[in-house]
């Protein structure tokens, strides 16, 4: 197999043609009243936080690809705090202080406090992959780095600490490059199984030296063996069970990197979908049992619309044209666009990328972090997508990127079509950095989502969502009692009057992060919500009926049973 350089070879005229495309639907025009605002808020956070990859000049392929992070209540006080993955030294570079992972206290009043050290999370592993997700039903979130080296498994006590329970848990899956990470309960026994990515294998002895234009580079990834996730079963005693070949999912090898749990075919269980960069996508198919198929190709999940493979990074999944069914976005390489499939309802999907605008801005681009936002509470949601070259000289053989670049805002118009409005939504979205791993959830507890990105060798990002309307919404935290405690995988219906939304709790998502544990749902004018349905996983039914809008509503297992 020839292995080419990981550098753009998409014919010109290719590169016109989707470029002319992809813009076609970038100056729909707007509601005068249409607007949606990021505030760049980082210096008065307090966070100082500096992500560093660990590199020495010598270009190992893992520094490109670093970091996700995690935003969750950690100490259970009603507000999401942040958690930074970092890199660690790689061989040849030698610092005086190791950089270690950091965790942020939200205080209110976008303050917040670095308690890393009394927390006991400050690993100095090399971070690449979190998630988040209560493993031992105990009632606080504990966390799983999937890193370059030995994984780590926090537990949390419940008093503001962690312990590191790797070795007892059996989780710390050898010495891979980490990608992406799942919490889900993939047979439906009420525990959270875990699904850990695994990129590709590398090792110092196997690093590759490449050059373009007499220019040193990032190797191709096609120039490390591809190799299979590792799936972790939760045997309810603290402990887990390699259960990869047994699942199925040992039996496929891919470059994977974002991962996203959720249930496409709405037949009850949870899917898991996996971005692998430079090959086709996989989806597994889950039969209820925790024995998956891997439906990429038959699904049309495997590639883009003209059958090609792309540089995935990144994956989200939500309901972005209401029709009750979960569509995926997945992010790419410079030069492809990141793309939507659009969810078809009979176990296929569509690239509906050029029909809706999805695309647009990306194709010039690097994409990593991103997901399916409304922003502006109008009931359909946006997307968000976190842009950033990994070839950090890129400039000096490419005219047409650059390593920093400006994150992009698609704004859903409400006919399944999307705007590119990043120019015009604030100086949040005028930052540019190179960006990887970006979470979304509401820090300041206002009613609307605020977005949270993890720069390569830079300072992190938060913009605060300062977009003015009377717009409501109506947020949901769910409690299990038989099922998982944090209701991970559960579905959620909300129909208010004319309006149908649905989501799921998932545990890791994106690029290689977590969010969202709570779930949002915009509801634009409608001032009340008929219904709120939950179909738990392996459980039952719950609806609560006349639900005020405009609050947090806490769902408990089994107390509005159908």
């Amino acid at each position: 197999m020839m292995i080419f350089d990981r550098i753009d070879r998409t014919p010109k005229i290719t590169k016109i043609i989707l470029s002319v495309l992809s813009s076609c639907l970038t100056f729909l025009p707007l509601p005068l009243s249409a607007q949606i605002t990021l505030k760049d808020v980082t210096k008065e956070t307090g966070i100082t936080f500096r992500h560093t990859d660990g590199g020495s000049g010598r270009r190992y392929v893992v520094e490109t690809v670093s970091a996700g992070l995690a935003l969750f209540d950690y100490d259970n006080d009603g507000d999401v705090d942040i958690y930074f993955l970092n890199g660690a030294p790689l061989l040849g570079t030698k610092v005086d202080k190791p950089p270690k992972n950091a965790l942020h206290r939200n205080d209110g009043n976008w303050k917040f406090t670095d308690v890393t050290e009394q927390a006991g999370v400050g690993d100095t592993g090399y971070g690449l992959g979190v998630a988040v997700g209560d493993y031992d039903n105990d009632g606080d979130p504990d966390i799983y780095l999937n890193n370059f080296g030995p994984n780590v498994l926090y537990r949390n006590n419940g008093n503001g600490t962690f312990t590191d329970v790797t070795k007892e848990a059996g989780v710390g899956n050898g010495s891979q490059v980490g990608a992406g990470a799942v919490f889900l309960d993939m047979d439906k026994d009420g525990d959270l199984d875990l699904y850990a990515s695994n990129y590709l294998d590398f090792s110092y002895e196997k690093h590759v030296a490449c050059t373009t234009n007499g220019f040193p580079v990032y190797a191709n990834p096609r120039h490390y063996a591809p190799l299979p996730d590792t799936v972790f079963r939760n045997n309810g005693d603290g402990s887990f069970t390699d259960v990869s070949l047994e699942s199925g999912v040992g039996l496929h090898p891919g470059w994977g990197m974002g991962i996203v749990a959720g249930d496409y075919d709405n037949d009850g269980d949870t899917d898991v979908f996996i971005a692998n960069d430079v090959a086709e996508n996989f989806l597994f198919q889950n039969d209820g049992t925790g024995k998956f198929e891997e439906m990429g190709l038959l699904s049309g999940f495997a590639y883009d619309l003209h059958g090609d493979e792309q540089g995935s990074m990144g994956v989200d999944c939500g309901d972005y044209d209401n029709d009750g069914w979960l569509d995926f976005y997945v992010t790419s390489y410079q030069n492809q666009l990141a793309t939507l499939y659009r969810n078809l309802g009979d176990g296929t999907f569509q690239d509906v990328t050029l029909l809706t605008g999805a695309g647009a801005g990306t194709l010039p681009n690097v994409t990593w972090g991103n997901s399916f936002v409304d922003f502006d509470n109008d009931g359909d949601r946006d997307i968000f997508v976190a842009c950033g070259h990994l070839q950090d000289n890129v400039e000096l053989w490419d005219d047409t990127s650059t390593y920093h670049e400006q994150n992009i805002l698609l704004m859903n118009t409400g006919d399944g079509k999307f705007v590119d409005i990043s120019d015009s939504s604030g100086d949040g979205m005028l930052v540019k950095l190179s960006s990887r791993g970006a979470g979304f959830d509401d820090l300041d507890n206002d009613g609307d989502v605020d977005v949270v990105i993890l720069n390569s060798r830079e300072k992190s990002s938060i913009l605060r969502n300062d977009t003015v309307n009377d717009n409501h919404w109506l947020q949901v935290r769910l409690r299990g009692t038989k099922t998982n405690r944090d209701g991970v995988g559960a579905r959620v219906k909300v129909v208010a009057a004319d309006l149908t939304l649905i989501d799921e709790v998932h545990s890791g998502r994106g690029y290689q992060s977590h969010y969202g544990s709570r779930l949002y749902f915009g509801l634009g004018k409608r001032d009340r919500v008929d219904r709120v349905e939950v179909r738990w996983i392996g459980g039952g039914i719950d609806v609560i009926e006349n639900v005020a809008v405009s609050q947090l509503v806490t769902i408990t297992e089994g107390e509005h049973l159908r």
